[in-house]
């Protein structure tokens, strides 16, 4: 009869190696997992970040009516509800809470005021034009530090502003891709610029909703 003989130590061995291999694994697989996560969470902030910004141009409208108030208010919450579907088909979870109602505020009364005495004045130095920031034409940066996103409107490229009037014609810089648009402002939000699906397009990085540094300038 044969005996076979083991080496001491040599089964705890390999189940060391055994164990190793698993752990190697899990850690893999956690740090991919994470990798997915850290991903969908920026694409979810950005259409949260747009969400809110059309719910705060929507409660400020309310407050201070005019006679285009409930049409421009429902083609904000149409933008809503847009990016709500957009927000389910990416599989982001959990509402955006309304902002609290404003109140409404009262135009200060005019005073009556004499026209000041006319002096003799020297006429101005002439203004250097800005730095062109965003190729082509020089343009005045405008809305410094503001984030920019989208308003989830459709059509060709274009923007919507609460600080500018329909027909002015920004340019918006991503600086993370130093991609650059010019568009006009074709209707009004609650915030500096929000860029239409189109535009947005043009500028943005892949998979992501928000464009956190950015130059936007006004040109022409």
């Amino acid at each position: 009869m044969r005996r076979t003989y083991r080496r001491p130590g040599q089964t705890g061995n390999k189940r060391k190696i055994v164990i190793g291999v698993a752990v190697a694994a899990l850690v893999g697989g956690g740090i991919a997992v994470g990798t997915g996560l850290s991903n969908a969470s920026s694409v979810c902030d950005g259409m949260d970040a747009a969400i809110r910004q059309n719910q705060q141009f929507i409660a400020t409208q309310r407050a201070n009516p005019n006679s285009q108030t409930e049409a421009v208010v429902a083609n904000r919450q149409a933008v809503i509800d847009l990016i709500n579907v957009q927000k389910k088909q990416a599989g982001c979870s959990g509402a955006v809470a309304a902002p609290p109602a404003q109140q409404a505020t009262k135009p200060p009364a005019q005073q009556a005021t004499k026209p000041p005495a006319q002096q003799a004045t020297t006429p101005p130095a002439a203004a250097q034009p800005p730095a062109n920031n965003g190729g082509g034409a020089a343009g005045q940066v405008v809305c410094a530090g503001s984030t920019v996103t989208l308003s989830g409107e459709g059509g060709a490229p274009a923007a919507s502003s609460g600080t500018f009037p329909i027909g002015t014609t920004l340019r918006v810089k991503n600086l993370d891709n130093n991609k650059s648009i010019t568009v006009k402002v074709a209707s009004t939000s609650g915030s500096c610029i929000l860029l239409n699906n189109a535009a947005f397009e043009e500028v943005r990085e892949p998979g992501k909703f928000l464009i956190r540094r950015a130059v936007i300038e006004r040109v022409g």
